[in-house]
């Protein structure tokens, strides 16, 4: 079976395809036929090595999704034919996270979703919405997860809420539908805008162009009527960390998702108490929590946005377009 693999080193270049043998489920486990896999920027960040070095040889990819094709003895979540997505974390299916779970992630040390078959656990998978394309599924494990889990299992997002989102990546985009579906209010941000009116077809309420409005935290606040927004989906990381505290209400809520700008800078350590802030930090999310989000996607029938499609083999194209930060929605790879 083919698979595209991160070898000889660090960067887009480094990824090429190889054969490699099918390997058969053991007991406990599921083989799938993988039918689609997207892209994250934590999958840029492993393949260039920019958040440090992982274990090489490496099959990048946390999100997928795939037909169970074989199952082996005692086998009971799932059965051959079942559409699945195998989850981010292979270790974390309830409660709190911990140390261990959280070193249970694909793409990373555990080899990912850029091949055309899988053998998991079958604790590692879950079936799929059944409304939505195989493509579709391919976005939910990373990106959809950690929106969800942010507004919803963390937080509370009610109708009404003021929902700020950072840019129109998958996170963002998906943050946007899963709050409109809840009744909430959206302010989007961008530095295109054609991607904000693009947001603004998807339900977004109003949009904020951040290159001709550097202080976007002060046009928030001025389109809440100066009250502030409830939650800020917060992917920028340094550099938009402080117009996000700037941007909440009194005792808002800032959900540290991402880093595109960078991990560090210095604090203003009494603006986060001074705005009674709610920071909380998100590492994607449970298996649990999948399972609800899937509910969800279900009942409203919410589709993740596919912008841009490439073939297995043409996966450095992929990670391309997403360092050049080209896409709107999520890049998705077409296996099977």
């Amino acid at each position: 079976m083919r698979a595209m693999v991160l070898q000889e080193g660090y960067g887009i270049e480094y990824l090429k395809p190889q054969d490699r043998p099918v390997v058969e489920p053991g007991p406990g486990q599921v083989a799938l036929a993988m039918k689609a896999a997207s892209l994250n920027y934590r999958d840029l960040a492993t393949v260039t090595g920019a958040f440090g070095r992982a274990r090489l040889p490496l099959v990048p990819l946390s999100d997928g999704c795939g037909v169970v094709t074989a199952v082996g003895a005692g086998v009971t979540r799932v059965a051959v034919g079942d559409r699945v997505a195998p989850l981010f974390f292979q270790g974390w299916f309830a409660g709190e996270p911990t140390p261990q779970a959280l070193g249970t992630a694909l793409g990373s040390p555990i080899d990912g979703c850029a091949q055309e078959v899988m053998v998991l656990s079958e604790q590692g998978v879950s079936k799929a919405p059944a409304n939505l394309t195989d493509a579709e599924v391919a976005c939910l494990p990373c990106a959809a997860l950690t929106a969800w889990r942010g507004l919803f299992a963390e937080g509370n997002v009610k109708p009404g809420d003021w929902v700020l989102c950072q840019g129109t990546g998958g996170v963002s985009i998906l943050a946007l539908q899963f709050a409109k579906a809840a009744g909430a209010r959206v302010i989007i941000t961008s530095s295109s805008d054609e991607k904000l009116e693009r947001a603004k077809e998807l339900g977004a309420d109003f949009g904020i162009n951040y290159r001709t409005t550097p202080d976007w935290a002060t046009a928030a606040r001025k389109i809440t009527g100066g009250r502030g927004v409830d939650y800020v989906v917060e992917v920028g990381g340094a550099d938009t960390f402080t117009q996000s505290l700037a941007a909440i209400r009194l005792g808002g809520n800032i959900v540290v998702i991402g880093l595109l700008s960078g991990m560090m800078k210095d604090m203003n350590v009494a603006a986060i108490f001074g705005a009674n802030a709610h920071i909380t930090g998100i590492t994607v999310g449970s298996r649990t929590n999948f399972e609800d989000m899937v509910r969800a996607i279900e009942a409203n029938d919410i589709h993740p946005l596919v912008d841009k499609r490439f073939a297995l083999e043409d996966a450095g194209s992929a990670f391309t377009a997403m360092k050049a930060g080209e896409h709107f929605g999520k890049i998705v790879l077409d296996i099977g």
